[in-house]
């Protein structure tokens, strides 16, 4: 499936794919593989949020404790990502949706939904070069799952819906991406018994 060298095979696809995780969990990494081999679009909620913190000038930390004031920032930000998972989901055409609660919001729209996580201590190592920091992190990790809850009603621990869940510690990028590839080529809607449904989210 991977070419040698940095280039990567194409994936023949039509699938409306959803990729959640934790920060640092690999999800950017791997929807660029993705995108680049299926030749396709992805939206990432992280890139979203990012835009409305420069917008507001703030930094993500300030714009996180700005959410945790009001639930205006984190509706905007969702309302646009079900708007898209909504449009793609009668699209029939590949698509890629990535953030925390892409898997949620698109529901059974999406035609593959995955989970990615490793454990703290690596997630923390592959984030330490980026401008958030560990604090910011951890702060963010529990300002969200509480916001979820609050908003939505949502255990966003409650990973019983999502098709593949990857540990992406155990193997290097290219065989996280080799695994998911190939559970992308042998997909056939005939043989196709059904995905798990998703739980409903509280208004």
């Amino acid at each position: 499936m991977v070419a040698h060298g940095r280039s990567i095979e194409e994936l023949d696809t039509s699938l409306f794919i959803t990729v959640s995780g934790p920060p640092g969990c690999g999800a950017t990494t791997l929807c660029e593989q993705l995108a680049d081999a299926i030749g396709c679009p992805y939206v990432s909620g992280g890139d979203i949020f990012r835009e409305l913190a420069e917008d507001r000038d703030m930094s993500l930390n300030q714009l996180t404790a700005k959410a945790d004031e009001s639930d205006e920032i984190d509706r905007a930000l969702d309302e646009r990502l079900q708007q898209i998972a909504e449009k793609w989901g009668t699209a029939s055409k590949p698509f890629i949706l990535e953030s925390r609660l892409a898997g949620w919001l698109a529901g059974d729209r999406a035609d593959l939904r995955i989970w990615l996580d490793a454990p703290e201590e690596v997630r923390l190592e592959r984030i330490d070069e980026r401008i958030e920091t560990e604090a910011e992190m951890r702060v963010r990790e529990v300002s969200e799952a509480g916001r979820y809850q609050s908003y939505y009603e949502i255990d966003i621990g409650d990973r019983s819906f999502y098709d593949l869940h990857l540990n992406t510690a155990r193997w290097s990028k290219r065989a996280v991406f080799t695994i998911v590839g190939s559970a992308i080529e042998e997909y056939d809607p005939e043989l196709d018994e059904g995905a798990f449904r998703t739980p409903a989210m509280g208004v």
